[in-house]
């Protein structure tokens, strides 16, 4: 499992993570908090799913939902720095996009996912087209952020 491994790193490196989630809902915090003695690192997650808590809650700009949108790389970074700031963790990861099967657009497509990593040195912003149904790309969008977390960790 990923998840444990995230962990495993985490712990011994004594970092602390933070997540904000859109378009995943809370799946992302679930698998982090499915491994034993998660609340050793992970400080807790947000579950932006409107815009107004993107803005409100994790200081996501008004002009970035305005102008690019809530599925954007900029949206994602601003998420993940928002994050990390409120809940003061090392690391702030973000997932924002359209899981479907509604909501799509020919240049925003269903399956369309941004996925940030912020920490000290810098936010890392990814663009994922995933081409499941609802859960899927939801349980996609997930594990990818897992993964890029994985990499980081192991750098």
């Amino acid at each position: 499992m990923i998840e444990a491994e995230v962990g495993r790193i985490l712990r011994e490196r004594g970092l602390t993570l933070a997540v904000a989630e859109s378009c995943t809902g809370g799946l992302l915090s679930s698998l982090i908090t499915d491994v034993p003695g998660s609340s050793d690192y992970f400080r807790g997650g947000i579950v932006a799913y409107s815009n107004a808590v993107k803005e409100r809650v994790l200081g996501v700009p008004g002009d970035v939902l305005a102008t690019v949108g809530a599925v954007s790389a900029e949206c994602a970074r601003a998420m993940a720095e928002g994050v990390r700031g409120l809940l003061k963790a090392d690391i702030g990861i973000a997932t924002t996009g359209i899981a479907g099967p509604g909501g799509g657009t020919p240049t925003k497509p269903v399956g369309l996912v941004y996925i940030a990593l912020a920490h000290a040195g810098g936010v890392l912003v990814r663009e994922f087209r995933f081409v499941g149904a609802r859960r899927g790309n939801k349980h996609s969008a997930a594990h990818e952020a897992l993964r890029i977390l994985h990499d980081f960790l192991r750098g």
